[in-house]
Parts: C-alpha cells; structure tokens; sequence
C-alpha cells in the first residue's frame, strides 16, 4: 500500500486508559479551530521515546468514511507528545467539555493506527541525536551526576543540574551528566516577561503548575565557569547554553554571563556559546559579543507585535526591543536563531508567515528552530482570540507545515531550519581583547 493511500483509525481510552483503535472511524486531526483529515504526506510513524497521553475532559472526534461526519465517540481523546527533533503539523482532534480542565504544558499532537503501528502528523526537522535517550541506563546518569557533585561539591550550579537531572529528568542537564553535547547553564531567578506557556513560574490561577522549579539563586560567575571548563574537557564539540526552561531571562543577568564566559575563554575554553533569550534588552548584545559568545536564539511565537505581546506579556519592553535585538546581534558577529513556538492552524496562516517572514529578513536571522508550542489549545487559541491580531477568516485556512518551510527557503534564502542550537564551526577560543 503506498503512502498517499495510509488512512489510520482513531483512536481513543476507555474509562480504565486502555487505549483502542476504533474498527469503523477514521483519524481526524485539528489545526487551529478546524477539524479536518490528516494530510497523507505529513503522517509519519510514531517515533522512538514519542508517548500517549490521554485529555481529561475531551472526548475523541473520528470520521465516518461512509457519511463523510465527524463522529464524537463519547470515549476519552488522546494525543501523542513526539520526541524531540519533530515539529507537529497537526494537533489531537477532540471534543471539550464544559469543565474540562486547562492541560499541563505539553505538545498535543494527533495520534491515529494504521498497519499495526501508530503514526503522527509531524515532520523530523532535527536529526541531531542530543536528546535521545535509549540504551542508556538511569544509573548512568546517576553515575554522571554524582561525579560532578564529589569533584564540585561546592559548586551551588553543579548541584542545581544534578538535581534537575534526577529529579525532573531534564534533557539537557543529564547530557551534562553524561558529558555529552549541550550543557544548559540557568542563571537567572527572574523574568522581564509573563509568558502564558511559562515552565518555571505560574499565577496561582493559571490552572495548571508550572513543569519544573526556577533557581533560587544566582550562580558566581567562577561556578559558571568551571561548569563550562568541566563540560568542555568532555565533550569535543561543546555547546554552552544560558536560558533554561529551570530560570527566568538570562539577560537579566547579562553582567554575569559576560564575567562567566570571559572567565571561560580567558583559560582557553573552545566551544559554542550561546543564550536563549527573549531579545528584550539590545544594549547588552555588544557586551556578550565582546566577551565570547557566538551564537543567541531568540524565542518568538509571531512576528506580529499584538500576538506577540498578548502570549509573552512583556513587562518592561517591546517587541521594537526584540526586532532590535536580532538586527544587532547579527551586525556583532553573532549567529542569530529563532526559537519558532509553532502551533499549527495559526502559526502558519498567511497573515502569520508574511509577519514573521518580513521580521526574518529584515534582520537577517540564520536559523529557525522549530519547537512545538507547549500549551492547552484552548487556552492558546484564546490568546489568539484576545490579541485581536488575528480574524476568524485569517485563521480559517492554513498553509500546513510543509508548505510553511518551503516558503521560508524560498523568501528567506541562506536560512536553515532545526530543533536544537547547532555547534558551531568557528566558536571563538577565547574573549576579544
């Protein structure tokens, strides 16, 4: 059977969680408000380390290829979380009830069965191996972790990721642990902006917790640095990320970091570095270059300044401070990522790709990297709603994942898509003089 052909069954839970595939229905998938079927070239098998969750509160929409309906099987709905390097083009099609409570901050994508396996709408966008896990026992990293805390046993940084790859299991610091990859280097212990979809911070009323606890403290630069030294002695091309889904805005701190990575590079330290950041603060993006860093990844959810404000609630800046910031950090040298929270059926509408597509050239962004936005749908699609940046009849349509990056190469020439922050050939050795 070819590809064009795959047509998967819904699925759904029971009342006890045990999950079927419904003998008469097929998959539905939602973009935006719309339920449609899945597209056949965007249906993809589930992969490795993907998992199911099921969604309290909704209930399972499939249609019945006889009549041509949509078909609520009163039964729970469920979604598939895809593992990191995948981008979904389409989200879990359910039914919401009244009461059905907000989700946590997760990924909801469509799920159906076909040919005794599950498949996604998703694309691999990042074959980067840096957060797959399998074949690698816990007591490894345990292992991992464990060393860094008898060798730094008065590092507050070093003990800070142990725990966050323990206890919450964070990717980034068991690569720390393992030696591996990306160190992530959190920092800050407060925000310039509210984001909606916040992992560290949630108001009491939100509905929902946040995923993981915010540092408490604010790091020496000297404990940064030998966090730094420590990975990059293990690692051969070693990637140094401040900005972590654990702290608040990194250039909060932008004092520090300088000292750190100066510290760093003084002693020789190869490697790249890099900041996840909102870009609200340009004036700091000449200091950083100055000190070392190679490369900043700017998070956007829209490149339209209603929709962007309406999710990241800024508190002391404006997305002219963002625009700023990506334009400066190119004319320093530095190589500038978009982190793209994409959410299919908005963020690739007409009106969404011309804003972000103009913000894109305009300063001369090289990467885009494609992350799923973390949230209930619902919940987003009122931000939509309430930004007023966005018609029902701009919403109505969209142009699908594919298409999305097709258009962006072409319109945007030289830029490169991915998932993770890429190392760099020619990360400086040490700080400007």
């Amino acid at each position: 059977m070819s590809a064009t052909k795959l047509r998967p069954r819904l699925v759904y839970a029971d009342a006890k969680g045990q999950i079927y595939d419904h003998p008469d229905l097929e998959m539905l998938v939602r973009r935006g408000s719309q339920i449609t079927p899945p597209r056949p070239d965007e249906l993809i098998p589930l992969p490795p380390e993907s998992e199911l969750f099921l969604l309290p509160g909704r209930t399972a929409l499939g249609l019945d290829p006889e009549t041509g309906q949509v078909e609520d099987v009163g039964e729970t709905a469920v979604a598939a979380f895809v593992c990191p390097g995948h981008t979904l083009s389409a989200q879990a099609a359910y039914a919401a009830a009244p009461d059905a409570p907000v989700l946590p901050l997760f990924a909801y994508g469509a799920v159906g069965f076909a040919r005794d396996r599950f498949y996604v709408a998703a694309t691999r966008v990042d074959n980067d191996p840096r957060q797959v896990f399998t074949g690698i026992p816990r007591s490894r990293i345990a292992k991992g972790a464990s060393a860094l805390l008898r060798k730094f046993p008065q590092n507050r940084l070093v003990a800070h990721l142990a725990r966050c790859a323990l206890t919450y299991c964070c990717p980034a610091a068991k690569n720390l642990a393992l030696g591996r990859f990306e160190a992530p280097l959190p920092t800050s212990r407060t925000c310039n902006a509210r984001c909606v979809g916040c992992l560290s911070l949630q108001d009491p009323d939100s509905g929902f917790p946040s995923t993981q606890n915010r540092i408490t403290f604010t790091p020496r630069p000297e404990e940064i640095a030998q966090v730094m030294a420590e990975h990059g002695r293990r690692e051969s091309r070693p990637i140094f990320s401040f900005g972590q889904g654990c702290e608040g805005e990194p250039l909060t701190e932008a004092a520090t970091l300088a000292k750190a990575v100066g510290l760093f590079r003084k002693d020789g330290g190869r490697g790249t570095v890099n900041v996840n950041t909102n870009g609200s603060l340009p004036d700091r993006v000449e200091d950083l270059a100055r000190a070392g860093f190679d490369s900043v990844r700017v998070s956007l959810n829209s490149g339209d300044e209603r929709f962007y404000a309406a999710y990241y609630r800024p508190r002391s800046y404006a997305f002219g401070d963002v625009r700023e910031f990506m334009a400066r950090a190119k004319a320093a040298g530095l190589f500038v990522s978009v982190n793209l929270l994409f959410f299919p059926g908005v963020t690739d509408t007409e009106a969404e790709y011309a804003a972000l597509a103009g913000l894109l050239g305009d300063t001369g962004a090289d990467f885009v990297q494609l992350r799923n936005l973390n949230l209930d749908p619902e919940l987003y699609l009122r931000v939509v709603g309430e930004s007023g940046a966005r018609s029902q009849a701009e919403l109505a349509a969209c142009m699908g994942l594919a298409n999305f990056m097709k258009r962006l190469c072409a319109d945007c020439p030289g830029l490169r898509f991915g998932y993770f922050n890429p190392a760099l050939p020619l990360a400086r050795p040490q700080a400007d003089s």
